[in-house]
């Protein structure tokens, strides 16, 4: 049993989820850690998910439940916005309407919390396909090497090597910390959760690892994974300008390297994700070409260690003439 119970925002998006929000609210009423207030923001969904909310709300009088209704469609972003200014929590918790999280989720991540006083806690998930109903422990995994920093350049480093997934949830979060930073949502995105976690980090100072799974993450026909389009990609070009403005404005030396390398391998995935979504070379040559005005390794790079020899390999290939950069892209992923 935790002694001191802070309330927990946990914030939930409603949208297009009449399939799945029934056992995600069951999930979080579930919970052995019960100083909660469950923050439901509806973008204006055209199916019966607040039907089912309702119902919900009168059948569970004792939960702490509050909806707030946008008047318009803002999109996810917005959401997540009004959801944080929302919340009365010490801590909030973002939960995606489509997945659920364990009975001890808030418990385990709460008791970590209180212990180190980090201002951002991280589990584990689990990924859970219901195409085959098959399951895959660590989906999208944190594979840092220690379990608590307090050290903003280390904890950025990490990130930037890929150390801790970039989702919003999932994650325990000092509200004051987002707060008085600022740090929102950027409207209009659909990969939000990757700029806003690039800014969140940019300014965290403590951050603690928990190795329990308590997310569940579900695979379905409707899920963003699975639904990539070129206005996704267009959104990733956005993401990388935004990147490549937090470089130009970054004073200390040792994080605009990390900003970089970040940039590059970012232009990886986003190349990766486009190829296998896609499979159209013309764009890709579009997009490597728009990549090739942002952000990049210059000569005197090349003979800096603190840059490996696959971000400089992989900068090189991407700013070649941008043709050619695509071809050679293609054949490197496909043989």
């Amino acid at each position: 049993m935790i002694p001191n119970q802070p309330l927990v925002s946990i914030n939930i998006p409603v949208f297009k989820c009449e399939k799945y929000i029934l056992r995600c609210l069951e999930s979080v009423k579930n919970q052995i850690y019960k100083n909660l207030e469950i923050i439901l923001v509806n973008d204006c969904t055209p199916d019966n998910s607040m039907a089912f909310i309702n119902k919900f709300v009168q059948e569970n009088p004792n939960l702490n439940i509050k909806i707030h209704e946008h008047q318009k469609n803002s999109g996810l972003s917005v959401v997540r916005n009004t959801g944080i200014k929302a919340s009365a929590g010490e801590y909030i918790y973002f939960l995606d309407s489509d997945d659920e999280i364990t009975e001890d989720c808030i418990a385990l991540l709460v008791d970590n919390a209180l212990k180190t006083d980090a201002q951002i806690t991280i589990s584990q998930n689990r990924w859970i396909n219901t195409f085959d109903n098959t399951t895959k422990d660590f989906g999208f995994p944190t594979t840092a090497d220690k379990k608590y920093y307090n050290n903003r350049l280390e904890i950025f480093s990490v990130y930037s090597n890929g150390g801790f997934p970039s989702s919003s949830w999932n994650k325990l979060i000092k509200r004051d910390f987002i707060v008085d930073h600022e740090i929102y949502f950027v409207p209009g995105l659909f990969a939000q959760d990757e700029l806003w976690f690039f800014d969140l980090l940019l300014k965290t100072d403590t951050l603690s690892i928990i190795d329990n799974i308590t997310y569940l993450y579900y695979l379905h026909g409707e899920s963003v994974i699975f639904n990539r389009t070129k206005k996704n990609f267009e959104n990733f070009l956005t993401i990388l300008e935004y990147f490549t403005k937090a470089y130009d404005k970054e004073q200390n030396v040792a994080l605009k390297k990390m900003i970089k390398k970040k940039i590059i391998l970012f232009k990886e995935m986003v190349l990766i994700m486009q190829w296998k979504a896609l499979k159209d070379k013309d764009y890709l040559g579009v997009n490597i070409s728009r990549m090739q005005k942002l952000t990049k390794l210059t000569i005197a790079d090349y003979f800096d260690s603190d840059f490996n020899a696959d971000i400089k390999k992989k900068n090189f290939f991407q700013n070649i003439p941008a043709d050619l950069s695509a071809k050679l892209f293609v054949w490197r992923f496909e043989r």
